[in-house]
């Protein structure tokens, strides 16, 4: 470039990229915007206080995405929700079992699912244990073990013991932070035990992710990416995202947006 940027604008462009790649490098910022490195270090070090993206070694990541309890998280986004769940449970096939995992993507999944085809689901989560129940020809199984509230469904020793006499066809689960490199990711350290138990079990692995999950990471890793066999993203998530996912040989499903 042949101007110096100022530094919001700078970090304007930082903050695109995030979102177009999932993740940026300082030397190659440094490069492309004819800045120091030194200037960028300070950049990322200002948009991470701000909480807008996460600060590694040698660039940054997306911030993680912010996790509110259940009853809140049902509400944001129902538009986008409703139509990665209806993609998603294109994913199920007549008379399969089914593990469907605690959250307000995977309520919506569980909705969407076709009444009278001999579906077995076996959840963690009693509002969609619930939701199921009033649906024909849908067999509903409930874990049992301790409720968090915040997860809103059970966790601990005793679920993942009921899990693990478990053989199912297909699982969804819900993650709050999904990345090429890095795998799926989860806030709690039981959630995420309880995710790689569902995983265990399980001959396919369905993943839906909003876009601001792409490129994130969070405390606790789940698994690695290759364990996804089928990725359903928003028809607007970033294509250099959608890339990066593919290279792994995961199958992309979009739903449209609305």
């Amino acid at each position: 470039m042949s101007t110096d940027p100022l530094p919001g604008e700078r970090q304007h462009l930082i903050l695109r990229l995030l979102r177009e790649q999932g993740r940026v490098f300082s030397a190659q910022l440094a490069l492309q915007m004819g800045v120091s490195e030194d200037s960028i270090r300070r950049d990322l070090r200002d948009l991470a206080a701000q909480g807008l993206c996460r600060k590694v070694y040698g660039g940054a990541l997306p911030a993680t995405p912010d996790f509110p309890p259940l009853a809140d998280r049902h509400a944001l986004q129902a538009g986008q929700k409703h139509a990665l769940a209806r993609a998603a449970a294109t994913q199920v096939r007549p008379g399969e079992r089914v593990l469907l995992d605690a959250g307000s993507t995977n309520s919506a999944i569980a909705a969407a699912l076709p009444d009278q085809q001999g579906l077995h689901v076996t959840t963690n989560a009693p509002d969609i244990a619930l939701r199921l129940m009033a649906r024909g020809g849908i067999e509903v199984s409930l874990i049992g073990g301790r409720l968090d509230p915040r997860i809103g469904a059970a966790v601990g020793a005793q679920a993942l013991e009921a899990i693990a006499a478990l053989r199912a066809d297909v699982c969804f689960i819900g993650t709050c932070a999904v990345d090429a490199e890095a795998g799926l990711w989860a806030v709690d350290g039981e959630e995420a035990a309880l995710k790689r138990a569902l995983l265990a079990a399980s001959s396919r692995c369905v993943v839906v992710a909003s876009n601001e999950k792409l490129g994130a990471q969070a405390a606790h890793r789940i698994a690695p990416v290759e364990r996804i066999d089928v990725l359903v993203l928003l028809a607007d998530a970033p294509p250099a995202q959608a890339e990066a996912f593919a290279r792994h040989g995961i199958d992309l499903l979009y739903a449209p947006t609305e």
